[in-house]
């Protein structure tokens, strides 16, 4: 049903979403798409207030691409299944700004030569929601929307505790854990994962200066090896949080739904197997 789109573009990926979103709502405004990833598009290319154009290497455009396109995915797939409750299509447009904003934390400001956004890696959430809120408070969005989009980027935490955040209702709560599980399958399932996960430690390394937390994901890893070597530990305990934290909303990524292939969980597992024969050799 879904066929395979390259992430390093960000017009194929919008394309992707557009042919989604009106295939759902065809009454929509055919323009909204197109607009919410040019304002996102411009600000990772420092085209957006006093931003600068993103330096951090892993938590890239690309990335977000890719949490974009798995989580419109789910919500297409919901929405054929008629799983309960609907989501409208207010919530489905705020849970597009939500995703494709939800790293703008790693964003500096002009006067913030220092360092890369990874360093901001302890604090992105936060910082991404504060830029969400005020990009669409200069955009006119109402009060209530921008908390929806806040709560809703809350759930990409790594360790957030979903029963805190106060969702607004249970259909803004169901898209808020489709954009939480799409943030982790989304990237885990890169063709290039293996490759790019030394440049995720660089940022975690990066991070540890900037922060006294040792005890989040900054501070877990001594090396780019040591993260390598324990990616296969953190999958099993990402698998179980998908099931029991974010409502199992990866089964939305069967193709054909209910019973098809995963493909999103197959080449996962295809990563973490690459993964494994690597660390396995003496």
């Amino acid at each position: 049903m879904f066929p395979p789109v390259s992430t390093k573009d960000p017009a194929a990926v919008e394309a992707s979403v557009q042919a989604s979103y009106l295939a759902v709502f065809p009454d929509a405004e055919l323009n909204f798409v197109p607009h919410v990833f040019s304002w996102v598009v411009d600000a990772f290319k420092g085209k957006y207030a006093d931003y600068l154009p993103i330096d951090a290497a892993y938590h890239d455009l690309e990335h977000t691409l890719q949490g974009t396109l798995c989580f419109v995915q789910i919500l297409h797939t919901r929405h054929l299944a008629n799983a309960s409750p609907p989501v409208s299509q207010r919530l489905f447009d705020l849970g597009l700004l939500a995703i494709l904003l939800h790293d703008t934390g790693y964003l500096k400001r002009g006067d913030d030569p220092q360092g890369t956004g990874a360093k901001y890696t302890a604090t992105h959430v936060h910082r991404s929601t504060e830029f969400a809120a005020a990009m669409m408070t200069e955009k006119g969005f109402p009060a209530l929307d921008i908390l929806a989009v806040r709560n809703m980027i809350q759930c990409t935490g790594v360790d957030a505790v979903l029963a805190r955040i106060g969702f607004q209702s249970e259909a803004e709560r169901m898209v808020g854990l489709a954009l939480g599980t799409a943030d982790l399958i989304g990237q885990m399932a890169a063709k290039d994962y293996v490759e790019k996960l030394p440049v995720l430690y660089s940022e975690f390394a990066e991070a540890a200066q900037y922060t006294k937390d040792k005890t989040s994901m900054v501070g877990m890893f001594s090396s780019a090896q040591d993260l390598i070597r324990k990616t296969p530990t953190f999958w099993e305990y990402t698998k179980n949080r998908l099931t029991r934290d974010f409502g199992g909303m990866y089964r939305f990524l069967n193709d054909p739904y209910p019973f098809g292939p995963n493909h999103y969980l197959e080449q996962i597992e295809a990563n973490v197997e690459r993964i494994r024969q690597l660390v396995s050799k003496p």
